[in-house]
């Protein structure tokens, strides 16, 4: 029986296409919530992340770290697309738009490499991630993806 901190998270590694593709959807929703609490449940509790130049290690820096880019980054919406799988380890693109407090709206891109624990928990998450300022006029993503769509992001 799992913990209550370790409840397991649906599809588990090794990934298919379908499974891959499920979980970084599922991973989508879960970030345009801008829960932190919520979203640090997806991890292990003992997660290690690379975010641009920052380190975060464990649940609780992710908690933290999440907060402090939420209540920075307003009006928040990402889209996240599958690059490649293998076993227990995962690749994706991702954008996502948001706006400063001094409403000047950003456009940001990255990659990710994510590594799972058996229970589907992330272990392990590096991100790379360049960001453009934008014009408001530009924007292209507005909100969370809809249901049933799962188109690919926009280059």
């Amino acid at each position: 029986m799992s913990s209550p901190t370790e409840e397991p998270r649906p599809p588990f590694p090794p990934f298919d296409e379908e499974s891959a593709r499920a979980k970084v959807l599922a991973a989508e929703k879960g970030w345009n919530t801008r829960d932190p609490e919520k979203v640090a449940l997806a991890y292990t509790v003992d997660t290690v992340w690379r975010n641009r130049d920052e380190w975060v290690s464990g649940r609780d820096e992710v908690v933290d770290f999440l907060t402090r880019k939420w209540e920075r980054e307003h009006d928040y919406a990402l889209r996240k697309a599958l690059w490649t799988y293998s076993g227990h380890r995962i690749a994706v693109r991702f954008q996502y738009e948001c706006r400063d407090a001094d409403g000047q709206w950003w456009r940001c891109y990255g990659n990710e490499n994510w590594e799972f624990a058996p229970n589907g928990l992330m272990a392990r998450r590096e991100a790379s991630i360049n960001d453009l300022r934008i014009d408001e006029a530009d924007r292209r993503i507005h909100g969370p993806r809809a249901e049933g769509d799962d188109s690919e992001i926009p280059i």
